[in-house]
């Protein structure tokens, strides 16, 4: 750890790069579980892999681990409701969001631009966050390949929207 940066300080600058945000799901014993993630990126093409990066005190997460697979939500512009509720620990956070279940039996958030069917691949403690790794076994989204739905995004803070240049 370098102590000379300060961990406000690198949050600010780390919000300089945009993201999209995505729900983390899983069903425990019949009870679907889900958090907002908005560190996750792809991995490898071959095999298909994505990684997560999550809070190492989320209760959350030690749930979904132990089921041994988990869905990615990835989330449109529309959904910043289902983004904050997801984000907040406590109260029901599927209340009034509606789902089905992916061929592994992980939530899918209905309505969403895509979903990664995944399987607990590794993962690895990093400061105060965990990456995890998932092997994607389906995904589900758009009919076509340049859907013009677009994604929820979050920069510096507040989320953002995507405007085309005319």
């Amino acid at each position: 750890m370098n102590p000379s940066i300060d961990p406000l300080h690198f949050r600010r600058m780390l919000g300089y790069y945009a993201s999209g945000i995505t729900v983390v799901c899983g069903l425990d014993s019949g009870e679907p579980l889900g958090f907002t993630c908005q560190s996750f990126h792809s991995v490898s093409l071959n095999p298909p892999l994505v990684s997560l990066s999550i809070m190492s005190t989320s209760k959350t997460w030690p749930r979904i681990r132990a089921t041994g697979c988990f869905s990615v939500n990835i989330l449109l512009e529309e959904q910043r409701d289902i983004s904050d509720k997801f984000a907040k620990s406590g109260g029901d956070r599927w209340a009034g969001v509606r789902w089905e279940a992916t061929g592994a039996g992980n939530p899918k958030i209905l309505g969403l631009i895509v979903c990664l069917d995944c399987v607990h691949h590794a993962e690895y403690e990093a400061g105060d966050h965990i990456i995890a790794i998932g092997n994607v076994l389906d995904t589900c989204g758009p009919d076509q390949f340049f859907n013009r739905r677009t994604p929820l995004l979050f920069y510096q803070g507040p989320y953002h929207r995507i405007v085309e240049d005319t």
